[in-house]
């Protein structure tokens, strides 16, 4: 059985100067989109249909509302163009859902963690100790 969630994960540098932090985050939210449409044309070729949007969890409450407003603010109209099929996207393929910073899983894997956020975010990817096991 063919799970409905897709999971890609990279790091890597923004190709990009942000000039902001909701431009980083935006810039990063619109790759993972690129991703989940690729991961979506795979999938269409094994003939599995995804049935509703991918969920893409995302720290950054601006980014969420920048993705679904068509109106440029002036805080946000130095973003690329290019960047801007995000908003496309968000209505019918991708989900944006908001996920507190300490819930991040990603964190794990790319920041440097206080030990009692290190065991939390290890519990929410069901990893554990070899001493904690026995």
């Amino acid at each position: 059985m063919l799970s409905s969630e897709a999971i890609s994960w990279s790091s890597n540098k923004q190709q990009v100067v942000s000039l902001s932090t909701i431009e980083a985050k935006f810039i990063a939210t619109a790759s993972c989109a690129c991703q989940d449409v690729w991961l979506r044309r795979i999938l269409e070729e094994l003939q599995y249909c995804q049935q509703g949007p991918t969920h893409i969890f995302c720290d950054n409450s601006s980014t969420i509302k920048l993705s679904k407003n068509l109106v440029l603010h002036g805080r946000s109209k130095h973003i690329d163009v290019r960047f801007h099929f995000l908003r496309d996207l968000t209505k019918e393929v991708v989900e944006l859902v908001y996920c507190r910073s300490e819930d991040q899983v990603a964190d794990i894997l790319t920041k440097p963690l206080k030990i009692d956020a290190f065991v939390k975010l290890r519990e929410l990817l069901e990893v554990y100790s070899k001493s904690s096991v026995n």
